[in-house]
Order: structure tokens, then sequence, then C-alpha cells
């Protein structure tokens, strides 16, 4: 299974777990028409009064919309800890962090769900954590100590104790996976059964991603911030001046060859066997014999022999950096503790979010709003005439079996099996260090928990990621043909049922359109309704598609990100583009359908399409919408790593630029003329 997320990158702290619920849709029989809930007048001025606070008027939309929409936002938004980019729809993780904070004391809704004694642990862990002093961060604990010291040592605090015949990079890499920290292997488990692990590069750094030209000099951003990082830690063991500054520039010393030789890897044409025995037998406890073909192992072997002693230290740091809460004040640690809270603990909590917030009313509004965008997007498809029609028919047969997975996909016996996994983990009375390291590991085990028993369970197993309700994502699946609309997603800024339609298919509508564009861009494509990979497209179709992409990579390619200064890499980001574009269309095509079928309905007269306090109209702030889902703030090192993160999203100033400038219904709703900022040029990139 390949997952392709429209992605908001919720919670930082613990990685993706999992949920129940599922609302299976069929595009067969009339779709009931979409009807918002009675209005709440005070809620709808209050939000609307949070939009015009994101705004920069004082920037013409057609100039620049981004900043027309978002200008603002890195002024008002409110002061929450994150070491991550701040967003407008990653602020929903406060939400369901409250929302989490608020069930440690439903012990009557724990108890109906049978689910007390968990709640009890999580709650003994909460105070835990509320309880510890974690700012500054307490680097030099004796429980990280000896942790680090039992899966390779710490060179630069234990000197000439240390042994470099005993050391290995690969071993030390592997116990660090244990914890879920990222050392010099990358593995991540496939969304397929059995889940079985998959390598690739790592990626080096603490804060920043590095790469050689960001840190090519000592005073470079990404040079200063990780040399900082590593400096706070080494200064909790009291080291001398001279030895945290050897400690430090050997580190870099050893990036410097490492890049080098992962640039060698990406030329190499060879494939080199390493040996995978220890790390089976170190994170799986299976004693399996295997060899991974894969340069970058071998090629990096060679570098890790030459600097011991600074690999040793770089990968103890990296497993200090996972424990570090990242808070810049005393006051954050409560933010840090209500998400690491509930994402640890994510089976137990969104059982009881499930039960508590994801009412069936809301389901069936959901629902709804698929069908139209299925419609919009069968639409699409017919109205493509670079398509032939043997192409276009088994493209519209896909569309036709395409499953909607509305809340979280259900398996109640495995998502209970891991919600017991919590009663495992031991709460060490005053020593918050010792308990955050059996959490770690615990959470790790649970993350794994399908791949370790996929031989007691059934092959339809589903991933542990398509489970988790409470999260801010959606997916499309290729290999099921499926889409997932996530309930965590279901919170302002992206959704709301007191909205007007117009504001709701511009969010909600316009994220759900790109899942269902996932299925024919440049990947999903290659998959037919059944979820084969094969080629099912004629040539001169793909030709014309190939063509189409073209133009999106070549107009994402031309935003500069001045700040970092690069450019944004239109290959690597091209389906993620697609798919806002489409899916924006989409959107927008539903909407209209939708509107027309409520005007032709007495009894829906008289229904308000816009909010007060802007003045748009409903068309106007169904894209005011759509951007300010993206509405960002982002320091160098976000844009540094959302750059060199493989296949991502685009930077989210540059996305909202991108789809919009190429979507002729906005040009229009704005009467943007042919060379203003947002109409460089009167052609525009469409696919769909």
């Amino acid at each position: 299974m390949i997952l392709c997320s429209i992605s908001f990158r919720s919670a930082w702290l613990w990685g993706c777990l999992t949920s129940l619920a599922l609302l299976e849709l069929s595009t067969k029989g009339k779709a009931r028409t979409v009807t918002g809930s009675k209005k709440d007048t005070s809620y709808l001025q209050s939000h609307a009064d949070l939009m015009r606070s994101y705004m920069n008027f004082s920037v013409l939309p057609c100039d620049d919309f981004y900043e027309y929409a978002c200008g603002n936002y890195r002024i008002v938004k409110p002061d929450r800890y994150s070491p991550e980019e701040r967003s407008s729809a990653f602020d929903i993780t406060y939400t369901l962090d409250d929302i989490a904070e608020q069930f440690l004391g439903r012990s009557d809704l724990a108890e109906s769900l049978n689910v007390s004694s968990d709640l009890k642990i999580a709650q003994q862990f909460y105070n835990a954590c509320l309880g510890a002093d974690l700012y500054p961060f307490p680097a030099a604990d004796p429980n990280y100590l000896g942790l680090i010291r039992s899966i390779g040592g710490f060179p630069a605090v234990d000197g000439a104790a240390w042994d470099a015949s005993k050391f290995s990079w690969f071993n030390m890499s592997a116990h660090l996976i244990n914890y879920g920290a990222s050392g010099l292997i990358r593995d991540e488990l496939s969304d397929a059964y059995p889940f079985w692990p998959q390598f690739k590069q790592p990626q080096l750094g603490f804060d920043s991603i590095i790469q050689l030209d960001s840190i090519d000099s000592n005073s470079s951003h990404a040079y200063l911030l990780n040399g900082k990082r590593m400096r706070g830690y080494l200064e909790a063991f009291q080291l001398p001046e001279d030895r945290i500054a050897d400690v430090i520039d050997g580190v870099f010393a050893f990036w410097r060859e490492a890049l080098v030789a992962a640039d060698k890897e990406d030329d190499s044409q060879e494939c080199q066997a390493f040996n995978l025995t220890n790390y089976y037998d170190i994170v799986w406890q299976d004693n399996s014999t295997e060899e991974l073909c894969h340069s970058y192992y071998v090629e990096i072997d060679k570098v890790c022999a030459r600097h011991p002693e600074a690999v040793a230290n770089y990968l103890a740091m990296k497993l200090l950096y996972k424990f570090d809460p990242l808070l810049s004040a005393a006051k954050y640690q409560r933010v840090y503790c209500r998400t690491a809270l509930r994402t640890s603990m994510a089976f137990l909590f969104n059982k009881l979010y499930l039960a508590e917030y994801f009412t069936e009313e809301k389901k069936l509004e959901v629902s709804e709003i698929v069908q139209e965008l299925r419609k919009g997007l069968r639409s699409s498809l017919e109205k493509a005439d670079w398509l032939d029609p043997e192409t276009r028919e088994k493209a519209l047969f896909k569309e036709s079996t395409i499953r909607s997975v509305i809340g979280s996909a259900e398996d109640s016996l495995l998502t209970d099996r891991l919600i017991r996994e919590i009663n495992r983990l031991e709460v060490v009375d005053g020593n918050y260090a010792a308990t955050v390291i059996n959490l770690r590991r615990l959470s790790c085990d649970i993350r794994r928990f399908s791949a370790r028993h996929s031989e007691e369970l059934p092959k339809e197993t589903l991933p542990q990621m398509v489970l988790l309700a409470m999260q801010i994502q959606a997916f499309y699946d290729p290999l099921g043909n499926s889409i997932y609309v996530m309930a965590g997603i279901l919170q302002p800024p992206i959704y709301h049922r007191a909205w007007p339609l117009s504001l709701k298919f511009g969010t909600l509508g316009a994220a759900i359109g790109h899942e269902l564009t996932h299925g024919f861009d440049t990947s999903g494509s290659r998959f037919d309704g059944g979820g084969k990979y094969r080629s099912w497209w004629s040539e001169n179709s793909r030709r014309s598609f190939d063509k189409r992409a073209e133009c999106f990579v070549d107009a994402y390619n031309k935003y500069l990100v001045p700040e970092i200064d690069r450019h944004v890499d239109g290959d690597a980001s091209v389906d993620e583009n697609i798919a806002d574009s489409g899916g924006l269309s989409q959107a927008l095509e539903a909407y209209r359908s939708h509107m027309q079928q409520l005007l032709e309905d007495p009894k829906h007269d008289g229904l308000s399409e816009q909010l007060a306090g802007l003045d748009l109209l409903p068309e106007q702030l169904f894209f005011l919408g759509f951007a300010q889902m993206y509405c960002a703030d982002f320091e160098k090192e976000h844009l540094w790593n959302t750059i060199l993160k493989e296949k991502v999203h685009t930077i989210d100033k540059y996305r909202v630029l991108g789809t919009l400038s190429n979507n002729d219904d906005f040009l229009q709703a704005f009467n943007c003329p042919v060379g203003s900022g947002m109409r460089a040029a009167s052609e525009t990139c469409r696919m769909w």
C-alpha cells in the first residue's frame, strides 16, 4: 500500500498510530443534499473575525493572494510552542490535545468503553510529565547516559573509558530505532501486510536537515543551528570549551564525508550487499540472516570506520535529541506533555474521541460532500478532451470503484489489543527520565506490533495508520483504490458544520478532491481500478498526461524561496501539485452543482453563502478558505527541512500561489489581469 496524503503535519512527537469507524460510499443512486446545521451566529462572527485577522488588506489579492489571505498569521497566531513550523491547519493539533487532556477526567466514558485501567496509566504519565523539570532539558540525567552507554557509549563524556574497538555504528543505530530515534539506519515499515521494513538513506542533522551546501561555512544557518543544539547537550555534562569545540568539529567533519558518500551512492549503478543480521536481532529480536542491496550502507561503513568517535558522539546526541522536549521556555511544558500524552497513547484517545466527538450527523455530511466531489471528478474525467475514449472509459471505471472511508478504518480486535499494550508501561515514581525511556520503547513496540505479529494476523490486516482517526490527515491508497478522511481533520480551519457551503467546499472539499485526484496523478494513474500496477493508458493519452505534468513541474520550479536561496523542486512535488490543482477545481464544480440543487429546492430558500464581516462573494470566500488552510510561520530550518524531504508537498506559501495562479476560476473570481502577480502569463497548467 502506498499512501498519498494531503498532510497537514500532525503531531511531532511520537509518529502515527491508530483508531476506528468506517463508512463506505458508492456513487450509485442520488446523493443526499448537503445541508448546513442551524447557524450559530455568535460562532460564525467569531470565525469571520479570525479569518480577517489573518489577512493583510494592504496587499491586493491579484498581486499576492497568499500575503492577502495569510499575511498577518505570523503576527496574530496564538502563542503556542512547536518545534516544527506553525500553520493554521497544524494548529488543529492543539484542539485535539485539549480534548485528550479533558478525557483524563472522563472516567465515566472510559468505563463505558472498558478502558478504565488504560486511562489511569495515561493519567499517571501525564502527571509525571507535568511534574518533571523539562526546561532546560536535563541532558546529563543518569538515566539517559546509562542508556547511551548500554548501546554504544558517549566518547565525549567517557573519554578514555570509551573503547573504539567495541563500537559498532550499525548496532548503535539499530538500538536508536528501538526508541524512535533516527541514527544512520532509516527503516520505514511497509504500508501493506506483512508490514516488512524498507530501508532508505537517513537524513543527517538535528533541528535542520543538512546538505553540503547548507553547511558549507561555519557561519551558515544550518551550521550554527546544529552546532548550538550539540553545544547545549555537551555543556550539560560540564565539558571544557576546547573539548566541546573538538566534538562539534568532529561531527561536522563526519557529516561532510557522509554526504559525499550519499552522493556517490546516488550515482552508483552497482548493487552492493550489506549484512543486516544485527539489525534484525536488535530491532526485531529475530535471528534472521539477510543482506541488503543498498550501496549507501557499504559507503557509510567506510566513512564511519574513519570517524568512530565522532559517529558515536553524533548517535548519542541523536538519542538525547529524541528525548528532548525542545522547549524554548518553561511555560510550554504543558503543551509538550499534552501532545506526548495523546500521540503516545493514540489508540486509547482515538477510541474515546470517536465515541464522544465523531457524530452520525458529521459523518453523514462529510459523506455527502464526498459524493459531490466524486461527481466533480467524473465531470473532470469526462471533460478531459486529451484523453482518448478507451482511456477515459477505464478512468471512469476506476473512479466508480473508489472506496471512501470517513473517520478511519475499523479493526476493533487489533485496536483493543494495541490499547491493552499501554498496561505494559512502567511509570517510575519521581523519575520522569526513566518513565519516558520506558514510554519511548513501548511506543516503538506498538508501532511495530502488526509487523511483529504478522503471522498471527489476517492477511487483510490494514496498516495502523489508516486506523488512526484522531489525526489531521487524509490519504489515498492506490492498492485499495480508497480515500480516507480521518476524523481529526474535521476541525476549523478545515471544517465546521455551521459554516456556509462555500467555505466547506473550499476547505474540506478541496482536501477531499486532492485525495481523489491522487488516483490520477503521475503515480496513482499507474494503478488500475482494482489496485493493480499496470499500464492501462494508451500511448497518446500518456504522452498528453506527461506533457501536462511537465507544465506543473516548470511552473513550480520557478518559485524561489529567498530565505534559503533555493528553488521549489517541481519534480519532487509534482503529484501533490497536480492533486492540489485537480482537487480545488473539482471542489468548485461540486459546490456549484450542489448550490444549483439547493436553488431548485424551495425548502432552502434564503440560504446564506457569505460570512458577516467578510466582504466577499461566495466563490471568493471559497478561495479564501482554501488559502487559509495553509497560513504558516516558517523559520529557515523549517524551509530547509521541507525542501529536502523526499516527495513532499510544496512549502505552504508556494502551494497556495501555485495552485491559485493556475486556476482560471480563481483568476476570474478576483478579476486578475494578465501581468499581475497571480497571473504572470495568460496560459495556466491544468490536468483535471
